[in-house]
């Protein structure tokens, strides 16, 4: 079974169009008539996750995010950057094969990624209702429901915004780049990235003036990486339904950060 083949088999199970002109959702690195031996899902192809995929015997590795450091993995301001050409020289020497499955993974319904994230925080079946990013949990408190979040996900570098002691019971939850707004009947919004102000509603400013008069509201800022890691287990079992030639297995790219 090649790469390509793979490829081909993804696209025949997507259950949506595929769109040729994508630029995320190619192959960034080997050729697409590499015979694979074995695949490996992951959040992002860092040079030690691929090692570890090769350690497993794994040589195609299918990745929701960049490989070369920026969104459409453009290289040629690298050739003579020694991180790059050692990366480049590892995958070439071991066969490995590096494709992207970002766009269509997130077109699909349902997207795999947001079905991952619920299922790592296990809140699969507190969802507000039908196809909704708005949970209600058992009343508690910002602090503990933080702490609950941090050992779910295996944070190692979790950001919260708030009143620890406020009483919170509804969540809406974004990922990657996404933050909800906050809103009169969500508690807490929680997501990915964050910019701190300059956006088109400052959810972290907000908070902060909202736990002034003893409003309920709180923020969670998980990463990106963290939010969206776990729809790319999801990913290795639903390619298992449709691919049984080569074994299939998700490696962690890992958190990225870490704090004092």
């Amino acid at each position: 079974m090649t790469a390509n083949e793979v490829v081909d088999r993804i696209k025949k199970n997507l259950g949506i169009p595929w769109n040729d002109k994508t630029v995320r959702d190619t192959f960034k690195v080997g050729s697409p008539e590499t015979a694979v031996k074995g695949i490996a899902t992951t959040f992002m192809a860092t040079l030690d996750m691929i090692q570890r995929a090769h350690a497993a015997g794994l040589n195609m590795v299918v990745t929701h995010e960049p490989t070369f450091w920026n969104d459409q993995d453009k290289v040629q301001d690298f050739a003579n950057d020694p991180t790059y050409k050692f990366k480049t020289d590892f995958c070439a020497k071991n066969n490995i094969v590096v494709w992207r499955f970002h766009d269509h993974i997130h077109a699909r319904r349902p997207d795999l990624i947001w079905v991952g994230l619920a299922r790592a925080l296990g809140w699969t079946d507190r969802a507000a209702g039908p196809n909704q990013r708005s949970f209600n949990l058992p009343p508690t408190i910002l602090g503990a429901l933080a702490a609950d979040v941090k050992k779910q996900m295996g944070s190692r570098a979790l950001r919260v915004v708030g009143d620890p002691n406020a009483k919170v019971s509804t969540v809406a939850v974004g990922m990657g780049y996404g933050m909800p707004r906050v809103s009169p009947d969500i508690d807490v919004v929680m997501g990915g990235e964050n910019p701190e102000t300059g956006g088109a509603f400052d959810d972290t400013e907000y908070v902060l003036d909202a736990a002034v008069f003893a409003k309920n509201k709180g923020q969670i800022i998980l990463g990106h990486a963290i939010s969206e890691e776990p729809g790319m287990e999801d990913c290795a079992n639903w390619m298992r339904s449709f691919i049984t030639e080569v074994p299939i297995q998700f490696v962690r790219a890992g958190e990225p950060y870490w704090s004092l």
